[in-house]
């Protein structure tokens, strides 16, 4: 009996050693991220704002009926999911393109993947800056449009309703391009060149053979950058923060800057968590349907 008991309380030991090494890294993110996030879906259903030294007050499903009959809260919502259908297809492949171009073995090809990366480890706060300088009206894109005549004026790139949002949605690109191009060029190297030459004698050679191997093999991914291309195109912020502040009349703002604007500027805190609340729901849904989708394919 006893040496059943001993047993017993060494394999029940040796099962919580792994969760006693993650006990610190838990109890931060407990204190940093679950307990925040509890307090948040509470606060949705709660009058919280104004004077935030006063406790919530319960309201019940309010909140969520304001959201529906918010008019800036679909506009906002349309902008995001005009800002994921834009920007993630163009992630999705245009680094792929790029890494299979910097793969190539020719002299000097390290000098364009360092290049090409430069924009990843520039702050958003430095880039938005810059871009923000370039696409003023006297800036470097108007003045190269003004030098070629395709417009005497120039264009609003920042000030336009049409033009905003898809300005900002420019600098999202440009920022993520290198990022997605590491991803990819990792499954590219991982690739046997013995592949390409087999394809090559059977006739699959130059572009065709990206398509025949290069694509079907770089599927697991293009469905990882699908995945957190789009996470990060539903969660904008800094860009629009930074070059728009969401304008001109809202055409440019995204549910995470109104979301902040709630919760900072008009100190509606509890409306902010509602809106915080949708929008993790929406990242979720749209998470398990693109795994879904795309795992088929795979």
């Amino acid at each position: 009996m006893q040496k059943s008991v001993s047993v017993n309380w060494a394999t029940i030991q040796h099962k919580l050693t792994p969760y006693l090494f993650l006990l610190p890294a838990l109890l931060i993110l407990g204190l940093t991220v679950f307990w925040p996030a509890l307090q948040a879906f509470y606060l949705s259903f709660t009058r919280y704002e104004y004077d935030l030294t006063q406790a919530p007050q319960w309201v019940g499903w309010e909140n969520f009926q304001r959201l529906w009959t918010d008019a800036v809260f679909w506009q906002t919502l349309g902008n995001t999911v005009l800002y994921l259908v834009c920007v993630v297809p163009v992630l999705a492949i245009a680094p792929l393109a790029l890494a299979i171009l910097v793969n190539q073995k020719l002299w000097g090809m390290h000098w364009f993947r360092a290049a090409y990366y430069t924009p990843v480890v520039i702050s958003m706060v430095v880039a938005g800056i810059a871009w923000r300088w370039i696409y003023e009206g006297n800036g470097l894109l108007n003045q190269i449009i003004r030098q070629i005549g395709l417009s005497e004026k120039g264009i609003p790139w920042l000030t336009s309703p049409q033009w905003a949002l898809f300005s900002v949605m420019a600098v999202t690109v440009w920022k993520g391009l290198g990022y997605y191009m590491v991803i990819y060029l990792a499954g590219l190297q991982a690739i046997p060149a013995d592949l390409y030459e087999a394809a090559a004698i059977d006739g699959s050679d130059g572009i065709r053979k990206h398509w025949d191997i290069t694509v079907p093999l770089m599927r697991p991914y293009l469905v990882l950058v699908a995945v957190i291309s789009a996470i990060s195109a539903t969660k904008v912020f800094e860009e629009v923060y930074i070059m728009t502040q969401g304008g001109p009349r809202n055409s440019s703002k995204t549910i995470v800057y109104y979301l902040y604007e709630q919760a900072f500027r008009n100190l509606e805190m509890s409306y902010a968590c509602t809106i915080g609340l949708v929008l993790f729901l929406g990242i979720l849904v749209l998470s398990i349907l693109n795994l879904k989708l795309t795992k088929q394919r795979i």
